[in-house]
């Protein structure tokens, strides 16, 4: 697609300079002013697309260290460029024909030869107009769209001066004149359009519909509860967009990146050129869960928590949570964390809350583990099932692990239950068993237990 751009452009020059030397040369010829000013325009197209043809070349090059959002306003230079020159040559054609109009009638030999070069230049510009838009509108370039609208500006002014050469040839010599000041408004009308973009362009001015279009969107995405904030801006062909949105703060940061690809992928649906950037804002949503909201509180926090009951007692919230603290801390500074934990919850859900926290000391994540003797891992693995068989629940006691460790004994087994029982029931008839073996045993610290659903055979 590059390629194509440098193309076109290339042709674009290559046929401004033909057009401006074949122009000047019969406008001299002729005394034609109209004609001179067309080959003044023409000129000035030269000099432009000679920048466009430079800057669609330099502006495809990536973002380095000096330019971090690429080099794409590189293009909006050169349509700037051309404004400038537009201005200047809208002038000096304004200027040149009222001089004419006001002084001595001037004879104006040839018009027929003048008008076949006019007719061929309307030829050569609609071609180009039509070449330069499509790539633009493919490519999303401003400066071969400038390059479009100064050419299509071209064809309509030499289409007037068409007209004036044609009243010349009958006898009618101010009319060549009042083309050329005809033509002289077209260049500054189309001056001024291109000037208007080029400027929205060099100083962010956001494409107009580009923000609404966006966030509606984005909005249509579940996960999104609204968009904060949009700003767009252009450079060349590529937009830079950058999205807050707000997202329930329970969500995952594993989601959260998954979402956060999708709105990307979505605005490139829209906007294949763009470059985004989101930032997800965390929320809380009307219809959380208490106990969500109290994992989510507990989690700025760094604190861990567990066993979380939440009673409802005349209008009151009572809410009773155990916290898990460092087990080689004091007991003032675990009752510190404790109560930044109820001053957290108090600030979020209100001060006319009864809490009670349990403070449990946390189990080191890693432990040093090893094998028992034989011997002593089959009268715990006995006991295992019998204590199992003894609540006449859980059954098939398989795959027991006995491991020591600097807490003590650490026993993991998998079990199975009736595939309907409830899972509130099935952890009490586990944690029966756990209550047992250690009971027996003081040494074991731990039995876990796995469940699994008896299948009929």
């Amino acid at each position: 697609m590059q390629k194509e751009k440098e193309h076109v452009a290339l042709i674009s020059v290559l046929a401004s300079g033909g057009l401006a030397i074949v122009k000047f040369v019969i406008g001299f010829m002729t005394g034609s002013i109209g004609l001179i000013s067309e080959g003044v325009h023409s000129s000035s197209d030269f000099v432009a697309t000679l920048i466009t043809w430079w800057a669609v070349r330099v502006s495809h090059k990536p973002a380095d260290d000096d330019h971090h959002f690429g080099h794409g306003k590189m293009e909006s230079m050169a349509a700037l460029f051309q404004v400038v020159l537009l201005f200047g040559a809208a002038g000096w054609i304004a200027y040149e024909a009222i001089k004419r109009l006001l002084g001595e009638s001037h004879v104006i030999e040839g018009a027929w030869m003048a008008i076949a070069v006019l007719v061929g230049s309307i030829i050569v510009d609609f071609w180009r107009v039509r070449a330069l838009r499509k790539v633009a509108k493919a490519t999303g370039s401003p400066a071969l769209e400038a390059d479009a609208l100064h050419f299509l500006s071209d064809m309509l002014s030499s289409g007037v001066v068409l007209i004036g050469m044609i009243f010349v040839a009958f006898g009618q010599m101010s009319a060549d004149a009042v083309a050329a000041l005809i033509v002289a408004c077209f260049i500054i009308f189309a001056a001024f359009k291109l000037g208007r973009q080029t400027f929205d362009t060099l100083v962010d001015t956001a494409p107009e519909g580009a923000s609404r279009a966006i966030a509606a969107h984005v909005e249509r995405i579940p996960e999104v509860l609204a968009v904060e904030r949009t700003r767009v801006r252009s450079a060349g062909a590529t937009l830079f967009v950058e999205l807050a949105v707000a997202v329930s703060r329970s969500l995952p940061l594993d989601h959260v990146s998954a979402l956060n690809a999708q709105i990307v992928e979505t605005v490139q649906n829209e906007f294949p050129n763009a470059e985004v950037i989101v930032v997800a804002e965390p929320r809380a949503v009307d219809d959380e869960a208490i106990e969500t909201h109290l994992r989510v509180i507990a989690a700025n926090l760094g604190a861990a928590i567990h066993r979380l009951t939440i009673q409802r007692v005349a209008g009151r919230l009572s809410i009773s949570v155990d916290i898990e603290v460092q087990a080689d801390l004091s007991v003032d500074q675990a009752h510190d964390a404790a109560s930044e934990l109820e001053a957290a919850i108090r600030k979020e859900l209100g001060d006319d809350i009864e809490i009670d926290t349990h403070i449990e000391p946390m189990a080191a994540n890693w432990l040093s583990g090893k094998e028992i003797p034989d011997e002593r891992y089959r009268t715990l693995k006995d006991s295992l099932i019998a204590s199992a068989d003894e609540g006449g629940v859980v059954r098939d006691v398989h795959n027991v692990r006995i491991r020591s460790t600097e807490l003590g004994l650490i026993m993991n087994f998998h079990c199975r239950l009736p595939p309907d029982m409830l899972v509130s029931d099935a952890h009490t008839a586990v944690d029966e068993v756990e209550r047992r073996v250690r009971s027996l045993h003081p040494d074991v610290v731990r039995v876990i237990g796995h469940a699994e659903p008896q299948r009929a055979i």
